[in-house]
């Protein structure tokens, strides 16, 4: 079976004024399909860049990215949106609510935009009540705790049912309590949904709810022992 991610050689240079600088250096790696793998590491160490790569939302500027069988960079600008909406589930740091919709409302038009027409209500209320939100659907973001925002935000990823889920900092705006919370759930959504997460954290300790961790430093992967971070931890 070929691995639902697979990241050959890459790399990602910018140019900023007359300086090229470099965010990855040659990153190889694979994810196979049911695994949850954390890639944790500090700011600029390339992760951000190589989760954006990872979910066609920029192109690497050479080496190879292959998602559930597809080569994005054989892919046309149109072709890597609707990979997007067919394969992959993002979830940010920042929840990305829409102020003005209810916790429904943000779920339901994620299924819109993703062309999957109407909502599967099995599936949405499995998600919901194994999330814990199911009681709070007609509340606006604004009248919930980030906790219950980011499992909002989790649960729009969910009901399209997609291959992969790309969760970035998921974490990074919440409380301890709440980071478990949500780590639990995006455990939870891997083991009942049989969905592939890859979960970007700069916390050693988010790492850990993974099957498997990727550190990375300065561009590049690296092993734990390289990785001063995680030797503090």
């Amino acid at each position: 079976m070929a691995p639902i991610i697979q990241a050959e050689n890459v790399t990602k240079v910018y140019r900023i004024g007359k300086v090229d600088v470099p965010a990855l250096r040659g990153v190889s790696f694979t994810v196979e399909k049911g695994e949850f793998v954390s890639i944790v590491g500090p700011s600029g160490s390339g992760k951000s860049t190589l989760f954006y790569i990872l979910g066609g939302l920029t192109r690497a500027t050479s080496g190879r990215v292959t998602i559930d069988g597809a080569d994005f960079a054989q892919l046309s600008d149109a072709q890597r949106t609707e990979m997007r909406k067919e394969k992959i589930g993002f979830v940010f740091q920042k929840f990305n609510l829409l102020p003005t919709l209810s916790a429904k409302g943000n779920i339901e038009i994620a299924r819109e935009i993703a062309g999957k027409g109407s909502l599967d209500k099995a599936l949405f209320d499995q998600v919901t009540q194994m999330l814990g939100i199911a009681g709070r659907l007609h509340h606006r973001p604004s009248e919930l705790s980030g906790g219950e925002q980011q499992r909002v935000a989790l649960a729009r990823a969910l009901v399209n049912g997609p291959a992969l889920i790309l969760a970035d900092e998921p974490t990074g705006n919440l409380d301890s309590k709440n980071s478990d919370i949500v780590l639990k759930m995006l455990r939870d959504a891997n083991k009942q949904f049989g969905q592939t997460v890859l979960m970007i954290t700069h916390n050693p300790e988010a790492a850990e709810a993974g099957d498997r961790i990727i550190h990375m430093r300065d561009g590049s992967i690296v092993t734990a022992e390289e990785d001063p971070q995680w030797a503090r931890h």
